[in-house]
């Protein structure tokens, strides 16, 4: 499996690289006040890649955070409520709701 992976790395490898080359026109990005940035159209490219990655990690660190707290509390409720039982193992609490299927 570890082949297979490694050959699939070089191909992505070769295909990106292969990319880069085509797209090495130099390009012009004009902001606000007047403010322009040139470079290489791939670079651009990469940058602005790397810009939206960022950006979506920090939208999603919140969640991550809260979920990460939520498991904790729940983890925290699982060994009380298995501590006042009186079992102490890590089997699971099984509910006298029946749930019935629609």
């Amino acid at each position: 499996m570890k082949f297979v992976s490694t050959i699939a790395g070089f191909i992505l490898f070769v295909l990106f690289f292969g990319f880069a080359l085509k797209n090495t026109q130099e390009v012009e990005l004009i902001f606000f006040l007047g403010y322009e940035l040139r470079g290489p159209l791939v670079l651009m490219l990469l940058a602005f890649f790397i810009a939206g990655a960022a950006l979506g990690i920090l939208a999603l660190t919140p969640t991550v955070f809260r979920h990460r707290r939520e498991a904790s509390q729940h983890k925290n409720t699982v060994h009380a409520l298995q501590s006042a039982a009186g079992t102490g193992t890590a089997q699971p609490a099984v509910d006298a709701v029946a749930v019935v299927p629609h």
